[in-house]
């Protein structure tokens, strides 16, 4: 078409004459019933072994026996078929195969608009308003629901033997649930392998986040094949720790400091706020277990500690879930002091689900956010080889988010964890 001058008469006409493209009646969609049932006459041909008004087909027992009409959905509008028939009834399509609706990029599109958090109802607005593509709340909602089955075995998927850290949190969803719409907690787990590569171990979804439920997560992981985690990070939640250890006995809790130093600051006033941060910066920064007690005594011992003992005592009662990070040297401190890797994919996910009111059900937000990570991280990785080739300076592309991303200064923490567990880690490093 290029070639002959066909698409630049063709653009001139949409320009000049108004001619569309997409829509009933559109270019496009003409186009690609043209092709398709061109496509369908000469898989019927092959069927049949002769070509239409072929002598040598006389006295074939099968013969062409007209068409059945049906309409496909594409990405560009509803395209009316007419699907050839054989008189043995013995012709099956690849093209177009029998009972199919739909062309398979729409389903595509269709799961990527609600992966970016379109509603179903928004999603049929959006087909009918751009394509012109009519499709019932039920049929896109069966669209979305055909991943479930993958997310499944997503979700029950062997695990590692072992994970050298990982991180536990939880954002809040709103689900559906009767005639009442309530908070639910969606808890996720991310891994890092002793490669340093981080992976989403799952997605859980309950009433609230407990520590009797994330025993029962800890439980699942563990049937799942992980035998052993040397460091679990979480937030400072009652009986967390405990619910971990039972099953890791030997695993070191590690309470984020970013969730302990929010904790603090919510018995600060806003005016205190800086100076209350700055005056607590010396007291995870310090460079032993020693140090950071004099910090806190200093501290506590101040104008700000005697004005704000709230804060101080926070700090008091998770201390001994706070200290362990301090034990070792920076390289490995910065990736164990706080749930960051896995705050950064709740950040972008909650910018997903914030427009959707609800969900339906549970099965709704687990499906949502796996289809939500894995749209992150594919827009990513397109955006990363469109930019391939370019110079260093040049390249704007975001890494990985979380999942296939490695963490910076791995080796070093890496080499950081065998010193201190060479039981442990030794065995899997041979």
């Amino acid at each position: 078409m290029i070639e002959a001058g066909l698409f630049d008469r063709l653009m001139e006409r949409v320009d000049d004459d108004g001619l569309r493209l997409t829509g009933e009646g559109g270019f496009l969609p003409e186009m690609i019933k043209a092709v398709l049932e061109r496509g369908l006459q000469a898989e019927l041909t092959d069927h049949l072994g002769y070509e239409k008004g072929d002598p040598a087909g006389r006295g074939s027992p099968n013969s062409r026996n007209g068409s059945t009409s049906k309409t496909l959905s594409t990405e560009v509008g509803q395209v009316p078929l007419a699907v050839p028939r054989d008189r043995a009834s013995t012709f099956e399509p690849r093209l177009v195969p029998k009972g199919a609706r739909r062309a398979g990029g729409l389903d595509d599109m269709i799961i990527s608009l609600y992966a970016g958090g379109m509603t179903v109802r928004d999603i049929q607005h959006h087909l009918a308003r751009t394509l012109g593509t009519e499709l019932s709340h039920e049929t896109i909602s069966k669209i979305t629901d055909a991943v479930l089955d993958e997310v499944k075995a997503w979700q029950t998927r062997p695990l590692e033997e072992i994970y050298p850290i990982i991180y536990l949190d939880a954002i809040v969803v709103k689900v559906r649930d009767g005639h009442q719409v309530r908070n639910r907690a969606a808890h996720i787990a991310v891994g890092v392998d002793l490669d340093g590569v981080k992976h989403v171990l799952g997605i859980w979804v309950q009433a609230s986040e407990g520590a009797k439920f994330w025993a029962g997560v800890c439980a699942e992981l563990r049937n799942r094949g992980v035998r052993d985690v040397l460091i679990v990070c979480c937030d400072g939640l009652t009986g967390f720790p405990e619910a971990i250890e039972a099953t890791w006995p030997s695993t070191t809790v590690q309470t984020c400091t970013v969730h302990l130093i929010r904790a603090a600051m919510r018995f600060v006033s806003y005016q205190d706020r800086k100076k209350v941060a700055a005056a607590l910066r010396p007291i995870y920064t310090a460079p032993t277990v020693e140090a950071a007690e004099t910090e806190l005594l200093a501290f506590a011992g101040s104008d700000l500690g005697r004005r704000y003992p709230a804060t101080v005592a926070t700090w008091e009662n998770a201390w001994e879930r706070f200290i362990p990070f301090l034990a070792f040297p920076p390289e490995l401190r910065k990736i164990i002091y706080t749930t960051n890797s896995i705050e950064s994919l709740n950040y972008q996910l909650r910018k997903i689900i914030k427009n959707r009111g609800h969900f339906p059900n549970d099965d709704a937000v687990t499906k949502l956010l796996w289809l939500a990570i894995r749209d992150i991280e594919d827009k990513r990785a397109r955006q990363r080889v469109k930019e391939a080739g370019l110079p260093a300076n040049q390249r704007k592309a975001p890494g990985r988010l979380v999942e296939g991303a490695t963490v910076l200064g791995w080796k070093q923490a890496l080499g950081a964890l065998a010193l201190a567990y060479p039981d442990r880690l030794g065995p899997y490093l041979t």
